[in-house]
């Protein structure tokens, strides 16, 4: 509910020489070439974009930088985005020459093993990781050949969470260099409506900010660009050095008629909950400040300047009292008193003569703090309607009295009961984080890492403003029984003014007409309960304008969601609950493609003729802010398809297995290369295979004839709206429009619903339909400069049965049983190759003994299959005629 951190980006590209590059002669004297402006380093990064899409406040935002190697040697590019803790990666793809190597999310264990076993091989790539006060680091680098493009594209996606009455969105742009063509976009819908948008640039006057950001709302969209020309970017007139260095804002907030907001699509369903002009409910606060030697100096004074400043905010129905702990325990009261301005001024003295010594007794000082507020409620000190909150601080680990962190949380954990929350500031980074983080979310509150800097006392400030305005108590969001499934979390402890509380979850019946929602929580002076009625037309009115919208988003809101609670319950759980909590968060993270703590994001990229894989993973706070690098290797596939019973390899050699007899029958298709034969279709499951026909650069010296083979497949799912070619020089799948490329140099998977497609490196592709069919392509290669031949493609189908009995194709209607008898086995006229009379289909067919290949396992030599040969293009074996089976394009 209240927020982490808001969304942050720095964008940056680096580039360094490849070792690779060629020695030059010493005495040879090289003039300085001229190179276009926006270039370092020889590497010109021409373009640099920023898309946001904000939709219910849930952002999708495709960071895409592209550039090119103007060196007359390779060069090394590297990618940085530092993007907020909060959000997930859920997409990366580099792409060289207009072939594109994807980023793959992987079970964070799997692709350390992967990384591990790489690096025991020797081989090597780069594992790059950092934390920092907001940010986390995604790092890719690639050697870049002469001239080459190169684009790089990350996308990521966060809830954001409303602060102090306003969504922000960070964005925190460093380009190093002049660029082209730099473009920041956002488009913001909210069905609410928007009440106000703004922008702001800490790193250019406004009078340049006017001139190159548009800005604008109305109703329920707003636009915000920000594209400053080359000339704007410069730090002075002439200079060839950019001022873009530092934070561009965006910050916006919504119409409120309503406290509440419920949208519905797809069956998934999200509840904005912030209601206004509430008084504040009176809060009662035991400030437990740690005095030990290590807070001496400016940390001491930095936290007597936000308590001073705290004090002044303060309220005349508030109820505080300060328990400072080193060695031992002190207070400034035996008991909470009233804010009154006598109180608040010998608060202030108080505070002005805080100072440092001694040793770090948290237990005894966390445990003065509770029993305070504990006192005051029961011999009724404070205000009946009123809230307790501990606040407390420390900048490292207990050193005296009880020092075991788990008797610590247990005895907080006892003294608190729940009744009220616990909230933990992490000064600095000499401390366990994940101890105060655990035992804060087990009294429902949070923890928040101050880190030492100038701005320290600001950061102490920001974090109490969020929790100063206590708005309602005891929240409970309740919908109808037996209607709602998988609902996020929905009872909170504390409404806070200019903060917003997100529920999501399933409807169990898609097609509900209307159904309620209720909010209800203890005000400052009575009860209060807000009723939401909903109903689906209107909803679906007020998401008309489906341009603004991107794809599924309530459902992803509500996956995110889930996964972020799942693994803040997961720091507070043991033993076999935090196995199952762990399990849920992965799967959801696997099928949403989101790296979290649970996941890696595994990148695939060319070097040298080798593949190399490089691991991005989500650091949590105790990663501090240190950067790791190692070696690593690229992904290898040692799968090999199951056999097949029916495939198409070689001039093309068609070859049925027939289980029923143990034996094969296979025919050869001559057609014209660039004709396009149907080789599967299956009208129910709505999967379609062509191949194209492609010829020998030649004829061989002792053929009269060219021999044909498949060089590209088209694979269709009419079902899913998907399409793959392939060809022997690359791989394209086509999800409805969006389009991904692939080269056969990748060892790659992709998923998604229904669909897992591996690359496996110059070897073979495994294409599977969820449970249904799968089919193999195996990639032929031969001698790039053979005077005749060129590469080609094999066919192989797997798990055929999985298909309906409507399927036909010269392939397809053979995955049904079928009959033939062979007799009169007879001598021809190659003594090798017997002739037979076959009777199948109703026909009499003369066939002839042979053989064909399976290169399943080896694509150069193949494995010998044993078949009956049709004649004639398979007159007789398949229904109809050959020409029956051309059709006008691959899809």
């Amino acid at each position: 509910m209240a927020s982490a951190w808001w969304p942050c980006l720095i964008l940056a590209l680096l580039s360094s020489l490849a070792a690779s590059g060629l020695p030059r002669s010493p005495f040879r004297l090289l003039g300085k070439r001229s190179l276009p402006e926006g270039v370092a380093n020889s590497i010109e990064v021409y373009s640099t974009k920023i898309s946001c899409k904000v939709t219910s406040r849930f952002a999708h935002n495709v960071v895409t930088t592209r550039a090119v190697n103007r060196a007359d040697t390779a060069k090394e590019v590297s990618f940085d985005v530092e993007l907020p803790k909060t959000a997930f990666i859920t997409n990366f793809t580099l792409t060289i020459d207009g072939v594109t190597y994807p980023g793959n999310v992987k079970e964070r264990e799997v692709a350390r093993k992967q990384y591990e076993k790489a690096v025991s091989q020797g081989k090597t790539a780069g594992l790059v990781k950092a934390s920092g006060r907001k940010l986390e680091k995604f790092t890719v680098s690639v050697n870049v050949a002469v001239g080459s493009n190169v684009t790089f594209e990350l996308t990521y996606e966060e809830l954001l969470k409303r602060h102090k009455g306003k969504y922000k969105m960070y964005l925190k742009v460093q380009p190093k260099q002049l660029v082209k063509h730099f473009e920041i976009t956002a488009d913001i819908f909210e069905p609410q409506g928007i009440s106000m948008l703004d922008a702001e640039a800490s790193f250019i006057t406004n009078d340049l900010l006017g001139s190159a950001l548009t800005k604008s709302f109305s109703g329920k969209k707003g636009h915000v660009s920000f594209k400053p020309s080359l000339d704007q970017q410069r730090s002075c007139p002439t200079c060839t050095d950019s001022l873009l260095d530092g934070d561009f804002t965006i910050i916006y907030d919504v119409n409120r008629e309503s406290p509440a907001n419920v949208q519905v699509v797809n069956g998934y369903f999200v509840h904005f909950f912030a209601p206004q002009g509430l008084p504040v409910v009176p809060k009662n606060v035991a400030f437990v400040i740690d005095v030990s030697g290590s807070m001496a100096g400016r940390k001491i004074e930095q936290t007597r300047d936000a308590l001073l400043k705290i004090l002044e905010d303060m309220k005349k129905d508030d109820y505080l009292n300060f328990i400072l702990f080193s060695g031992d325990v002190t207070i400034w009261k035996d008991h909470l008193v009233q804010a009154t301005p006598e109180n608040l001024q010998e608060a202030r003295e108080f505070v002005k003569n805080i100072d440092e010594n001694g040793m770090t007794n948290l237990n005894d000082g966390l445990m003065m703090g509770i029993s305070m507020l504990n006192q005051a409620r029961e011999e009724h000190r404070i205000p009946e309607r009123s809230t307790s909150i501990v606040i407390m601080l420390t900048d490292g680990d207990a050193n005296i009295g009880e020092r075991r962190f788990e008797k610590i949380q247990e005895n907080v954990r006892n003294a608190i009961g729940g009744k009220f929350p616990l909230y933990n500031l992490g000064f600095g980074t000499n401390l366990n984080y994940n101890f105060l983080e655990t035992m804060a979310l087990q009294n429902h509150g949070f923890a928040r890492r101050i880190y030492e800097d100038s701005d320290a006392n600001l950061q102490l400030q920001g974090f109490y403003e969020e929790v100063a305005n206590p708005l309602l108590t005891g929240v409970e969001v309740e919908y109808p029984e037996n209607a709602i499934l998988d609902l996020t979390q929905n009872n909170y402890q504390h409404f806070y003014d200019g903060s917003e509380i997100v529920v999501a979850g399933r409807l169990v019946d898609k097609d509900m007409n209307s159904f309620k929602a209720d909010v209800k929580g203890h005000g400052a002076i009575n009860d209060l309960t807000f009723t939401e009625e909903v109903d689906m037309k209107e909803v679906e009115k007020a998401l008309q304008e489906r341009d603004y919208i991107f794809g599924n988003y309530i459902e992803r809101l509500w996956a995110y969601l889930t996964i972020e609670q799942l693994l803040e319950k997961r720091k507070n759980a043991y033993g076999e609950e935090k196995e199952n909590l762990t399990a849920q968060a992965l799967d959801l993270s696997l099928k949403y493609h989101f790296v979290t703590p649970l996941t890696s994001m595994v990148v695939t990229k060319p070097e040298d003729n080798e593949d190399q894989m490089a691991i991005a993973d989500k650091p949590g706070e105790d990663a501090q802010v240190t950067r790791g690098t190692a070696s690593m290797s690229f992904l290898t596939s040692s799968q090999q398809p199951s056999t097949p019973y029916y495939y198409v390899d070689g001039d093309p050699h068609f070859i049925i297995h027939v289980p029923e007899k143990d034996d094969a029958i296979c025919f050869n298709i001559d057609e014209e290369p660039g004709t396009v034969l149907r080789l599967i279709q299956d009208p129910v499951t709505g999967l379609t295979v062509n191949g194209q026909v492609i010829g020998d650069k030649k004829g061989s010296p002792d053929s009269k004839t060219i021999k044909t083979y498949f060089g590209k497949l088209g694979v269709t799912n009419t079902q899913m709206d998907l399409r793959i070619e392939v060809a022997t020089e690359k791989i394209t799948l086509w999800n409805g429009a969006a389009q991904s490329t692939f080269s056969w140099l990748d060892t790659v998977t992709v998923t998604q619903d229904g669909l897992s497609m591996t690359i496996n490196r110059k070897k073979n592709m495994v294409v599977s339909f969820g449970d249904g069919v799968t089919f193999v392509v195996v990639l032929h290669q031969v001698w790039k400069k053979h005077p005749v031949h060129q590469d080609f493609l094999g066919f192989y189908v797997v798990d055929s049965h999985r298909m309906s009995v409507q399927t036909h194709g010269l392939l397809g209607q053979f995955f049904h049983p079928f009959d033939f008898k062979v007799s009169n086995i007879r001598p021809s006229s190659d003594p090798t190759k017997p002739d037979a009379t076959m009777v199948v289909k109703n026909h009499q067919l003369t066939v002839t003994r042979g053989s064909q290949k399976d290169y399943r396992k080896n694509a150069t030599i193949g494995t010998k299959v044993a078949c009956w040969f049709i004649h004639n293009n398979g007159e007789g074996l398949i229904d109809g005629v050959h020409t029956d089976y051309i059709v006008p394009d691959l899809f």
